[in-house]
C-alpha cells in the first residue's frame, strides 16, 4: 500500500526522484498515466492491468465511457527509475499537470499520485472533512 506525503523537486528534463519505498513497491517498471485531479497516477504493472482490464469492458457506443478511456490509457507512459532512483516524466504528462519545480508525491492506497506542491496543498487545505465523512456515511461508509 503507499501512503505518505514526499515533497521533491523535478528538474529541467522532467526528472524527480521517486521515493525509495514507493520505487520498492512499484517494481522494475510501472506506468504513469493523468490523474482525475489535475495530477498525475503512477501504477504498479499489476495495479496498471487491473484498471485497463476494467477500462477494456467499457461499451465503446458511449461518449462517456470512450473518454475516460481516453484519459486513462491515451496518456499513458511506461516507465523505470533511473540507478539514482528519478522517473522522467514527459512533457505532454507535466504539462497535464501543471508539474514546474516542487511537487509532491503522494501515498493513494493502491497507486501513487504526483502532484504540483501548490495545488496539492490547496487542494488538500480546501477538503472539508465533516461533509466529506456525513457524505461518505450516507453511502453507507463508515470510519
Amino acid at each position: 500500500m503507499f501512503q505518505g506525503d514526499y515533497r521533491h523537486s523535478i528538474d529541467a528534463k522532467g526528472r524527480v526522484i521517486m521515493p525509495a519505498k514507493f520505487r520498492e513497491l512499484l517494481g522494475n517498471k510501472f506506468y504513469i498515466t493523468r490523474g482525475m485531479d489535475k495530477n498525475l497516477q503512477v501504477y504498479s504493472c499489476e495495479e496498471w492491468e487491473n484498471l485497463y482490464r476494467k477500462l477494456s469492458t467499457l461499451p465503446m457506443i458511449d461518449p462517456n465511457s470512450r473518454a475516460l478511456k481516453h484519459h486513462f490509457i491515451a496518456g499513458c507512459v511506461e516507465c523505470e527509475a533511473d540507478k539514482q532512483g528519478r522517473i522522467l516524466i514527459p512533457q505532454s504528462l507535466r504539462m497535464f499537470a501543471d508539474l514546474d519545480k516542487d511537487i509532491a508525491i503522494v501515498g493513494g492506497g493502491e497507486k501513487v499520485e504526483i502532484w504540483n506542491a501548490d495545488i496539492w496543498d490547496e487542494y488538500i487545505g480546501n477538503i472539508d472533512l465533516a461533509s466529506v465523512a456525513s457524505n461518505m456515511f450516507e453511502s453507507g461508509f463508515v470510519i
